[in-house]
């Protein structure tokens, strides 16, 4: 058990410092962005903006699952990459099919790559939470006022 942990402890700092470099990335590009149209009113910009985010993180995601699949093959639990990465996969997101399993002397690690991808992927969550949130705050600004005819008085 403590193997496993001395093993997976540091799959998982890479993996945060992996998740760490595209929300980098994502948010320098997206704050750049609004540097440069911060007054952008286009919906079909805004939306191609935040689907390039989505697969950006995505792509990030899939590349921390690509790293716990090579940690699988080097320790010879699987023979193929492809094997491994379903597998990986399976665990990252958290499925967990349980059609394939570790051998008992690393099988701590899938619960531990399991953590690390929930974790991850709650940060990609956060991630487009915030550009919506940044994207709807935008927009909103830039709408016309819109009054409520109930909050009309009448004059004397």
């Amino acid at each position: 058990m403590l193997t496993s942990l001395l093993v997976g402890l540091p799959v998982m700092l890479l993996c945060l410092v992996l998740q760490t470099v595209f929300l980098i990335v994502c948010m320098r590009r997206y704050a750049r962005f609004r540097h440069i149209r911060p007054q952008s009113d286009q919906p079909l910009q805004d939306g191609l903006l935040l689907a390039l985010i989505m697969l950006l993180l995505l792509l990030g995601n899939f590349l921390q699952m690509t790293v716990w699949a090579g940690l699988f093959v080097l320790l010879g639990e699987f023979d193929s990459l492809a094997t491994a990465l379903y597998f990986s996969g399976v665990n990252f997101t958290t499925l967990g099919y349980g059609d394939i399993v570790l051998s008992a002397q690393w099988q701590l690690l899938g619960p531990l790559e399991a953590a690390n991808g929930i974790l991850m992927f709650g940060v990609s969550t956060a991630a487009m939470t915030a550009t919506v949130m940044d994207m709807l705050k935008h927009s909103r600004r830039n709408m016309p006022a819109i009054h409520d005819s109930t909050e009309q008085t009448t004059q004397p």
